[in-house]
């Protein structure tokens, strides 16, 4: 998962020009995003965090009804705003189900158009990523990445393995809805990218593949190894785009994309192998499905099996934009008008970037072993 790059300057390739409208549009855009983030962070951020401590249940329950919120501007950005057609095909996905999704990283924000999918599924602020460090370091949406309990990893397997499965055994509780969401080929795909990747799956004897990158297996493996027994699925995502792949800048200002296409392919639980050698291969092989149908998505334009699903709602999308846009001037007024919320910002600020840094995430106090002391009394 990556972000972002700077905003090509071809607009000859462009599905729409990047005029001043647009510009302008998108530079409201990205304070609007930032500013709601910011407000919403330092004042519902600590005490989500700190319920924690009471009840991971319902803290994470109250973390996806406030951030989901906030997460659903972006799919209202990209379909209501900007235009961009999401074309959904394969698979129908049953509502609320606990997954697991792999897919396949053409570009920095394949990762943002899963939003769409999940709004539509009722569990947008139950999505979690498993991404690299370094994006944990960016100001402020670092500390939302943590307030989500998305998984960073340093790519390196050494110290990846324990700390992916500390943070992923958290996630064993079957009340919680979860879409856990995994990269396998652990970074976005680029000619100069696939050709190493292409040589050294001619070297060890695996599929030689075009249109992604060989996928790395103990990620997967380690997330079945841990949490197989709650998950209802694995969802195989194959994301395509029409014309060019769109960066970051691209969404923000509406140039690009003017289609995304997601190809969705449901597998039960139960029919994957359990043993880690079997699991890799498995991943392998579909990963040299994905190749082939982005060879048949380059010639014919589309995947086939495409499903009408449903639209998003732009009255439900508008109401959202208005909680947002409600809670965070309220927030702000008390934050300009009353010293000690200024404080309590700056201490919420102090607080939530020692949290990220330290990765710290709390755990509930046993109460209970002292309550039940006091009985056999």
């Amino acid at each position: 998962m990556e972000v972002c790059r700077p905003l090509k300057t071809d607009d000859k390739l462009k599905h729409r020009p990047l005029n001043p409208y647009r510009f302008f549009r998108g530079m409201i855009c990205l304070v609007v995003f930032l500013s709601t983030a910011f407000m919403l962070l330092a004042y519902l951020g600590p005490g989500a965090v700190l319920l924690r401590y009471l009840s991971i249940h319902y803290s994470r329950k109250a973390t996806s009804f406030f951030f989901g919120l906030w997460l659903s501007m972006w799919p209202f950005l990209f379909e209501k705003v900007n235009g961009t057609k999401v074309v959904f095909s394969g698979d129908d996905v049953p509502r609320k189900e606990r997954i697991l999704i792999i897919v396949n990283h053409r570009t920095e924000v394949d990762w943002m158009y899963l939003w769409d999918l999940a709004m539509r599924k009722g569990c947008l602020g139950y999505i979690k990523y498993i991404l690299k460090s370094s994006l944990m370091k960016l100001p402020v949406l670092g500390w939302g990445f943590h307030v989500l309990e998305f998984i960073s990893v340093d790519r390196k397997w050494e110290t990846d393995e324990t700390i992916l499965h500390q943070m992923l055994s958290t996630f064993k509780n079957p009340r919680d809805p979860l879409w856990l969401a995994l990269f396998p080929e652990g970074t976005d795909f680029t000619e100069e990218k696939c050709e190493k990747s292409k040589k050294f799956a001619a070297e060890v004897g695996l599929p030689v593949l075009t249109n992604v990158l060989l996928p790395k297996t103990r990620g997967f493996c380690l997330c079945l190894e841990t949490l197989r027994g709650s998950f209802d699925a694995v969802y195989d995502l194959t994301i395509a785009y029409k014309r060019q792949c769109p960066f970051f800048l691209d969404n923000v200002f509406g140039v690009d994309p003017s289609e995304v296409h997601i190809h969705i392919q449901r597998i039960p639980i139960n029919n994957i192998p359990t043993s880690n050698a079997e699991a890799a291969a498995w991943l392998t092989n579909r990963f040299k499905v994905k190749d082939e149908l982005l060879s048949d998505f380059k010639s014919q334009g589309q995947f086939p099996d495409q499903k009408p699903e449903e639209q998003l709602s732009t009255l439900q999308s508008l109401l959202n934009f208005t909680v947002i846009i409600a809670l965070t001037t309220i927030f702000t007024y008390l934050t300009i008008s009353y010293k000690l919320c200024m404080v309590y910002v700056s201490l919420a600020c102090l607080y939530l970037a020692y949290i990220t840094h330290c990765k710290i995430f709390p755990m509930p106090l046993e109460i209970l072993p002292f309550v039940k002391g006091k009985k056999d009394e």
